[in-house]
């Protein structure tokens, strides 16, 4: 990695000095044919709990104990976006969807893994990774990429007739919910249970008064990451300040 300029807006005071670093040209996750890079915040930086509110409100990103923003040379192609939770009306695409899953139960519990949330997360990896590079992930990679070390998160459970079939795993901050990864088991498909998911943090931010539940990133015409449009209002990160998507310009 190499050091770089710090995230606009700037930091406060308690992380003016936090270090960040640019990682080595790799190959994109969402588009193969283009190079990508990533902004990272110091993963060794011990204040990283206590920032990361800060971070997702700059646009960044945890995946297991690193937390980062794409920052490529000649793409601005992914866009943060979040969900004002109190001004969310589903529409009629999500209430079907809400109505087709009534009977799924959904609890929130600590972020740990067992036996039983091990193998979904195995069986979705094949299903929707197939030869991608994380259908070999077994627990260490489990805890490394969805559990952390220092973050706040819990596990949004879903479960038919007791059977596991879905997973959200969800970080709580100051004043929102983020969600990090959720996967599901692929013979259930056809109940849209990634929606179902969304939907559900959704009710979980609203009844906890919390302001937003964060999606990570939106790429528009990616068909594994446009869906978040669906989502109204939706408010996309330019770089400077969050601005509602119905104005977005590209």
């Amino acid at each position: 990695m190499h050091d770089a300029p710090p995230p606009d807006p700037a930091p406060d005071a308690a992380a003016s000095d936090l270090r960040l670093f640019h990682t080595a040209p790799h190959a994109c996750g969402y588009w193969p044919e283009r190079e990508a890079r990533d902004l990272v915040l110091d993963p060794h930086d011990p204040r990283l709990a206590h920032v990361y509110t800060q971070a997702l409100g700059w646009g960044f990103r945890r995946s297991g104990d690193i937390v980062y923003r794409p920052h490529c040379a000649h793409c601005r192609a992914c866009v943060a976006v979040r969900i004002p939770v109190e001004d969310f009306t589903p529409n009629r695409s999500q209430r079907r969807a809400l109505a087709r899953n009534a009977d799924i139960e959904s609890r929130v519990v600590p972020a740990e893994r067992n036996d039983e949330r091990l193998a979904l997360y195995r069986r979705y990896l094949v299903s929707r990774h197939p030869a991608g590079g994380m259908d070999d992930h077994g627990a260490h990679e489990f805890d490394q990429f969805l559990i952390g070390s220092w973050n706040e998160g819990r596990l949004l459970e879903l479960r038919l007739h007791g059977q596991l079939v879905g997973v959200a795993v969800t970080d709580l901050i100051e004043d929102a919910l983020s969600a990090v990864y959720t996967f599901y088991d692929p013979d259930f498909v056809s109940r849209g249970l990634g929606t179902l998911a969304i939907l559900r943090q959704i009710t979980w931010a609203q009844r906890d008064r919390r302001r937003y539940l964060y999606l990570g990133y939106w790429i528009e015409g990616h068909r594994k990451m446009d869906y978040k449009r669906n989502f109204q209002p939706l408010e996309g990160f330019d770089g400077r300040q969050w601005r509602a998507m119905t104005a977005w310009a590209r």
